[in-house]
């Protein structure tokens, strides 16, 4: 009966950390990587978790504002976060046209990088590998500069 009661307590307590959801419709693409979702009259900024997107007057930062454009500008999606980034944006995962990942399929365009450092994700990491391999979108470069060493420059 004790263990019981252990693993139902355990069991609540992982549920209040479970991922919150907001669905809303996306008004406006910032960059690559940072979308802004309405629900009801409040604007929410998401910062797309687990990836980091060129910068705009980076090499193919402007094509993976566009990607994103056309896959969520206009559209109803539901966003699943745990919390906020230093700059209070909401750290999320995409989800819009019956499932699609947005997070998944910028990295599977080759128009981002796995942000090894804040996220352990393996599945993100496999397919900016696949991406690599296929040089696809910025991997056609020989040596593309991650986002957060061309910030650090500029």
């Amino acid at each position: 009966m004790r263990k019981l009661f252990i693993l139902i307590a355990l069991a609540l307590c992982f549920t209040s950390f479970s991922a919150r959801t907001i669905t809303g419709k996306v008004t406006a693409i910032k960059d690559g990587d940072t979308i802004v979702v309405l629900k009801a009259k409040t604007t929410h900024t998401i910062r797309l978790d687990g990836i980091d997107c060129p910068e705009k007057k980076q090499a193919f930062g402007d094509r993976a504002s566009q990607f994103a454009s056309q896959q969520v500008f206009g559209k109803k999606v539901r966003v699943e976060y745990k919390g906020k980034d230093r700059y209070q944006r909401i750290l999320g995962r995409v989800f819009y046209d019956n499932g699609k990942n947005l997070n998944q399929e910028l990295l599977k365009a080759g128009l981002a990088w796995h942000y090894k450092t804040y996220n352990k994700d393996v599945y993100l990491a496999k397919l900016e590998n696949l991406a690599r391999k296929n040089r696809l979108g910025l991997w056609v470069d020989k040596n593309p500069i991650p986002p957060w060493n061309f910030r650090r420059k500029h």
